[in-house]
C-alpha cells in the first residue's frame, strides 16, 4: 500500500543527519521553484530529483508520494513566510516591515497558486494542512498591519484578513496576464499605496 502524505510528518520527528538534512531542503527548494515555473501538476519527481542533484531513491525515502512532496513544499514555503514575519515585527519602520511582508505575500502567490489546486484535489479545503498554514499567514498579516496601524501609519479601517484576500486576487490577476512581467509589481504598488497613510510614504 502507497504511504501517506502524513509520512513526513513522522519522519520530521526523528534525528536527521546533516546529509541528509540538506537534502531534504534542496529537494524542497527545488521543488518550489520547478512549481513555480511550471505548475504543480507539470514537473515530474524524477525531474526535481536531477534539479537536486540526488537520485529518485533519496527523494522517495523523505516524500514518498507526490501528496507529501506537495504538504511539504507548501508548509516549508508557509513556516519561512512566518519567520519572515517574526523578523519584520522587530524592523525600525512599521510600514516598510508591511510593504515588505506584501512583497513577499506576492512572491509566494505564485508557487502557492499552482499547488492550491493540486492539494485541494487531493485534501480539500479543510484539511490540517491549510487550516494551520492559513492561520499562520492570517496571524503574521495581522500583527504586521496591527503594528503599522499602531505606529500611526496605516489605514485603521481594515483587517489582515482584508489584506490576504487583496493579496489572493492580485496572484489571480496577475496569472490572468501571463505576457505583462511587470503587472504584479504595478498592481502590489496601488496594494501598498492604499493600505499605507501619506505619513508613511513621506
Amino acid at each position: 500500500m502507497e504511504a501517506t502524505g502524513s509520512a513526513p510528518g513522522t519522519a520530521a520527528k526523528r534525528p536527521q543527519r546533516a546529509d541528509a538534512r540538506r537534502n531534504c531542503e534542496h529537494l524542497l527548494a527545488q521543488a518550489a521553484e520547478a512549481f513555480a515555473e511550471r505548475g504543480a501538476d507539470d514537473v515530474s519527481l524524477e525531474e526535481i530529483a536531477r534539479r537536486a542533484g540526488v537520485g529518485i531513491g533519496t527523494l522517495y525515502r523523505h516524500f514518498p508520494t507526490r501528496q507529501a512532496l506537495l504538504e511539504a513544499v507548501y508548509r516549508d514555503q508557509v513556516e519561512a513566510l512566518a519567520r519572515r514575519a517574526s523578523e519584520l515585527l522587530a524592523a525600525d519602520s512599521p510600514g516598510a516591515a508591511l510593504a515588505e511582508w506584501l512583497a513577499a505575500l506576492a512572491a509566494f502567490g505564485s508557487t502557492k497558486r499552482s499547488m492550491n489546486a493540486a492539494l485541494l484535489a487531493m485534501l480539500g479545503k479543510d484539511s490540517e494542512l491549510f487550516s494551520s498554514c492559513g492561520a499562520m499567514l492570517r496571524d503574521s498579516t495581522t500583527a504586521l498591519l496591527t503594528r503599522a496601524q499602531e505606529a500611526g501609519v496605516a489605514r485603521t479601517d481594515i483587517v489582515g484578513a482584508d489584506v490576504l484576500r487583496l493579496m489572493h486576487g492580485l496572484t489571480l490577476a496577475a496569472h490572468g496576464a501571463p505576457g505583462d512581467a511587470g503587472q504584479a509589481g504595478r498592481m502590489l504598488s496601488l496594494v501598498v499605496a492604499g493600505l499605507l497613510t501619506d505619513s508613511a510614504r513621506q
